[in-house]
């Protein structure tokens, strides 16, 4: 990664058109995410986020089962739209499953009462977290990336399909591939009106 920190952060951006050309190794996308994993702030140092990595013919499998559980939702007029946007994850390499373990979360509420109903949203604060280190880093890569929310519709699938731990809830989805086609310029609302300093 030749990339500084903040241009990193500045050049990440949702891209959607993505194909499996392989950008670095496997053994190097685990090493990112096992990294974000282990040095990502959690509160009360939960560490309780997980993650699953599907390469190859499991990425294809998610997204296949992903278009099946929404062609029973979407009407068959209407889902070709939704089938082309199936395809293009499914032209990735690879998807990055963002979970949670609410055994951690639970024993947290448990063991800390006067923070219970922080805790799940904490939570999700650094999963958000997690989530912006792992992008950042295959954007620094040199892949491109997107985030997809298909739970809780395909919960069930995945857990099934995947054999995920029960106390796992499903938080995110990020497919992710070598770039390909034109990538539209960020828009960015002024930042007069989102920052205040006051010193």
């Amino acid at each position: 990664m030749t990339q500084t920190l903040l241009q990193a952060i500045e050049n990440r951006r949702s891209v959607y058109g993505i194909s499996k050309e392989a950008v670095v190794s496997d053994a190097r996308i685990q090493e990112i995410v096992e990294f974000a994993v282990k040095h990502t702030p959690s509160s009360f140092n939960s560490q309780s986020a997980r993650v699953v990595v599907l390469l190859n013919e499991q990425h294809n499998k998610l997204w296949d089962l992903t278009k099946e559980t929404l062609r029973k939702i979407v009407p068959a007029d209407q889902f070709e739209p939704t089938a082309q946007k199936m395809e293009s994850f499914r032209s990735g390499y690879g998807t990055v499953l963002y979970f949670e373990d609410n055994t951690v979360i639970e024993g947290l509420q448990s063991n800390f009462a006067a923070y219970a109903d922080r805790f799940p949203t904490w939570a999700q604060q650094s999963n958000g977290m997690l989530q912006l280190v792992i992008w950042t880093a295959l954007e620094a890569e040199g892949f491109g990336a997107s985030l997809q929310h298909y739970n809780p519709l395909i919960d069930e699938q995945v857990q099934q399909e995947w054999n995920i731990p029960a106390s796992w809830q499903l938080v995110a989805q990020m497919p992710f591939g070598k770039p390909v086609g034109e990538v539209g310029e960020k828009q960015f609302q002024p930042l007069d009106s989102r920052v205040k300093v006051f010193n």
